[in-house]
């Protein structure tokens, strides 16, 4: 490939070339992935967000890594939607620990016009608080799309999850045309678009790169990329499957780094299982976003208290709300110590 391209923001990348940076040697595709995201980040700086699960479990969608799918026998109890003043309460705390982004979800196919409305007061109670918002409610349509942004959202979470190849072997409910479409109508309606995958279901290289290359071959880049490490929640069909090899999904977080330069690459699901190490190599390819608190909708993420240790030790400092990238100390009193100190 013609590696003058690297650190170019385009949309026409071709899989032979997707397949030559994977096959880079490790230290040589980590240094080309840190040089791209120094060019465009403060390699120092991470967005920090935090997820809530708004309305939980009953899902009518079969996708085989979901333990709220109602296909699924795990043992999660349904929840019905949580009051606005219950989320404006929990994005308020999320703010107190530091946290620029809210993010809520909901286990709908798609959302009802009355659950709409209260969703968009969850949207101005957010915003009100000075955070950036993000939803995740299943598909839309243009109508839905627009009342959001009537309310102010600022992204629209909607993953691939998986390359168009696979895509059938984890999903059978809703078409990877029909999510596609979701993403379109949230653009159109100026929303940005929150949009990755879930790596380690069983997929091949070849599918890896194919989610890659549906991402990367947008007509704009998302403006955020989860890269999720599958969680074997048991009960589900996935929940034996082989692990993923973690210096595999290293290299994936560099060649996502690489192919969309612009973005924020955010480590999501999977990462209460990853050593410091691992996260931080994670970091060194370009990662620069991820999910705080101690649950990531009915899974178990990170602990928080870990997380601070973690960026202390590593230099890192958190964006603030529609930051570029600036590396800045977060709002308030929050400062990075062991845990356990005053």
């Amino acid at each position: 490939m013609n590696y003058s391209t690297i650190g170019k923001l385009r949309h026409d990348w071709k899989r032979h070339e997707v397949e030559t940076l994977f096959l880079l040697p490790f230290n040589e595709l980590l240094f080309r992935a840190q040089t791209v995201h120094r060019e465009f980040f403060d390699p120092a700086a991470v967005q920090v967000s935090s997820l809530l699960s708004i309305k939980t479990g009953s899902c009518p969608e079969d996708c085989a890594y979901c333990p709220q799918s109602a296909y699924h026998n795990t043992g999660l109890e349904e929840e019905d939607l949580l009051e606005v003043r219950q989320v404006v309460e929990a994005a308020r705390k999320a703010r107190a620990a530091g946290v620029s982004r809210f993010c809520m979800g909901a286990a709908w196919r798609n959302p009802g016009d009355d659950d709409l409305g209260k969703v968009e007061a969850m949207i101005r109670g957010v915003k009100a608080l000075g955070m950036e918002t993000c939803m995740t409610l299943g598909m839309l349509d243009r109508g839905q799309a627009g009342r959001l942004q009537a309310a102010g959202l600022d992204y629209y979470n909607h993953n691939l999850d998986t390359s168009p190849e696979f895509y059938g072997t984890v999903i059978t409910t809703r078409t990877y045309q029909d999510r596609l479409n979701t993403l379109r109508y949230v653009r159109e309606a100026g929303i940005k678009v929150c949009c990755g995958g879930i790596l380690g279901m069983g997929e091949e290289r070849k599918d890896r790169i194919g989610l890659l290359l549906q991402l990367a071959n947008m007509e704009q880049h998302p403006d955020s990329v989860p890269v999720n490490l599958l969680v074997q929640v048991e009960g589900t069909p996935l929940e034996a499957v082989d692990q993923l090899d973690p210096l595999e999904f290293v290299r994936c977080i560099a060649v996502a780094r690489i192919m969309m330069p612009a973005s924020l690459v955010r480590l999501s699901a999977g990462r209460e299982s990853m050593s410091d190490e691992l996260q931080a190599l994670c970091f060194l390819a370009g990662a620069n976003s991820v999910f705080y608190g101690d649950k990531l909708l009915t899974t178990p993420n990170a602990e928080t208290c870990g997380d601070d240790e973690l960026f202390g030790r590593l230099g890192m400092q958190r964006m603030k709300p529609a930051d570029d990238g600036r590396a800045v100390t977060p709002s308030g009193d929050i400062s990075y110590r062991a845990c356990g100190s005053s």
